[in-house]
């Protein structure tokens, strides 16, 4: 493969809503995106598809093709990832850069970098900002936050003539800065989402939603609204995030300084998606934080 053609050819681990979507708009920008389908069910292969990637299984071959690896998948598996990368990054004679796109802490993010360290790859620590980006850029668009001596080599990607088609920021402070960002980010919004509905599932079962929903519209009119848009939204999500609020806790420390608030967060979210799992009409706790959501309510 030649220095020119490697140098735009990109690796997603990790067909997920967000990965796919950022492999389409790594093609749609002139790349050559290429993805694994290792382990990967019905749901990423009908992703690949409609994204246009091209799938390389063999580890060996996506690492020696790549210039960029983006690990994209759900914190659980990140250390995971990088892993089962490390020896065929190792056996690589031209090294790609390993970027960790994951929501983790700081400090799961500094151990995975370690790892590879002897590998010689370059490591980035990346956090993504914003929801999957649209085809065509049409709606709001991700904000990729990159630390680390390599940071500025994502950015770099434009002097190919990429555009890259990606929003990307360079964060100050090194491994772990991108992360704690992302952690801090994700700690406020999806953190509030679980102290929403978690309330909102108490006030239900004390007999009080009505009356909480109508003090809510009178008093926190644009908090309501943000909630009551957010929470039904993240039935099929919540899975993913009991590990990202494992991972939240981790960063914001012990008990004096709130990390249990996120263990409890984990635990909701984790029974949320067996509620989800169970039906959404059928669980309990989801059909009153639907009915206290849309407003179905009597005293």
């Amino acid at each position: 493969m030649s220095d020119s053609h490697r140098a735009k050819t990109i690796a997603i681990v990790g067909a997920g809503e967000m990965g796919a979507a950022v492999g389409r708009r790594l093609r749609e920008s002139g790349a050559r995106a290429i993805t694994t389908l290792k382990g990967r069910g019905a749901a990423s292969v009908e992703r690949v598809r409609d994204a246009m990637l091209e799938v390389i299984d063999d580890d060996d071959q996506l690492v020696a093709e790549s210039a960029i690896i983006l690990s994209i998948v759900p914190p659980g598996e990140a250390v995971v990832v990088a892993e089962r990368l490390r020896r065929p990054l190792m056996r690589a004679a031209v090294k790609p850069i390993f970027v960790d796109c994951n929501a983790i802490s700081p400090a799961t993010v500094r151990r995975i970098a370690d790892s590879l360290a002897p590998t010689g790859c370059g490591f980035i620590d990346a956090g993504i900002i914003g929801g999957p980006p649209r085809p065509g850029g049409k709606g709001s668009e991700p904000r990729f936050y990159a630390s680390g001596e390599h940071a500025h080599e994502l950015t770099s990607l434009r002097d190919f003539g990429l555009g890259f088609g990606l929003n990307l920021a360079v964060v100050d402070g090194g491994i772990g800065a991108a992360s704690a960002l992302k952690m801090s980010y994700a700690g406020l919004t999806k953190g509030l989402i679980a102290v929403g509905a978690a309330m909102f599932g108490a006030a239900s079962r004390a007999g009080l939603a009505a009356e909480l929903r109508e003090e809510l519209a009178r008093s926190q009119p644009q908090l309501l609204a943000m909630l009551t848009a957010m929470i039904p939204r993240i039935y099929s999500k919540a899975y993913r995030w009991v590990s990202e609020m494992e991972q939240i806790a981790e960063f914001v420390g012990g008990d004096a300084t709130g990390g249990k608030i996120y263990v409890g967060a984990a635990r909701l979210y984790e029974q949320l998606a067996a509620d989800f799992e169970q039906g959404r009409d059928t669980a309990e706790s989801i059909a009153a934080l639907n009915l206290f959501c849309r407003g179905e309510l009597k005293r």
